[in-house]
């Protein structure tokens, strides 16, 4: 069987977390979309194609893994693209009411779609994109945050945001 899920994220910027969670769902899963989503109701640090670019180079070692961009309801573009599942990293248990809420949706809106919740590694169970941004903005060291590979191209953006 040829299993393809999906991970979906703004990665605004892309964390240690997002790509454990990416690298482990790559052992579980035949194929990998990371979704970068467009979300027009928030302006983020970083575009979209700059998102996209940062997952690259964080997994370019994942041959399973692909980066994709979308917009618009999940539960339709799974359909779409033959995705079979979506995954999601939790951290807490203030992430599972938010994301069994949202798994739920799918769920009505795609009754094929199926949603699969990975635990977050206890190394990143604080760890956010919007905590990465806070810290960097302040000056703090975000290197045990964020991909070694992306970290000045986050970094030099992040320092300017205060």
């Amino acid at each position: 069987m040829n299993v393809k899920v999906i991970c979906p994220g703004s990665f605004d910027p892309v964390t240690l977390g997002h790509i454990d969670i990416i690298t482990r769902a790559s052992k579980m899963f035949d194929h990998v979309e990371v979704g970068v989503l467009r979300n027009f109701s928030k302006t983020p640090s970083f575009t979209a194609e700059e998102r996209m670019e940062f997952l690259r180079e964080a997994v370019a070692d994942l041959p399973n893994v692909e980066v994709v961009c979308f917009d618009g309801l999940l539960a339709e573009y799974c359909r779409e693209r033959g995705v079979t599942a979506i995954v999601k990293g939790l951290r807490a248990v203030t992430d599972f009411e938010y994301e069994f809420q949202q798994a739920l949706i799918n769920k009505k809106l795609n009754p094929e779609l199926e949603t699969v919740f990975l635990t977050c590694n206890a190394e990143f169970m604080y760890l956010s994109s919007s905590m990465v941004k806070q810290v960097a903005a302040l000056g703090g060291d975000i290197s045990s945050f964020v991909p070694e590979c992306v970290h000045d191209k986050i970094l030099s953006r992040l320092k300017k945001i205060k």
